[in-house]
């Protein structure tokens, strides 16, 4: 498991390889990702929107933006956490990810970024 914290929110990650398969005549390697978002901070806080770099070993990188995480904006108050699944795909059998979280502190109301580390995915059989 990788972790960070940022301003008190703690991002912990755990990764999977989930497959191969065939799609537009291209091998496609699926991953999966748990995320736990924990609120470490004295204030509640609200996830808005969140930025990806997703990395591949074949040199291609595939930045995405979007609204919440998995359709919900959720609250998080002091000493609770978010926890939810997600994937990707890669033309490749090795990669990473990384990003941030667009997050607003309900008692101040200023915005602010929550990074996301780096965690890498890599299908067993392509390494020794």
């Amino acid at each position: 498991m990788i972790t960070q914290i940022t301003k008190g929110i703690k991002i912990s990650v755990e990764t999977s390889f989930e497959g191969t398969f065939f799609k537009n005549y291209k091998m496609h390697f699926a991953f999966g990702y748990k995320i736990t978002i924990e609120n470490q901070s004295k204030d509640s806080v609200q996830l808005s929107s969140r930025h990806w770099q997703v990395f591949d070993a074949l040199n291609n990188v595939e930045m995405i933006d979007g609204e919440g995480v998995i359709g919900k904006k959720p609250v998080i108050k002091p000493g609770e956490s978010h926890t939810y699944s997600s994937g990707c795909l890669l033309t490749s059998p090795i990669g990473a990810m990384r990003g941030h979280y667009n997050m607003i502190n309900f008692t101040s109301t200023r915005r602010f970024r929550v990074f996301i580390p780096t965690f890498k995915l890599y299908a067993p059989f392509a390494l020794n």
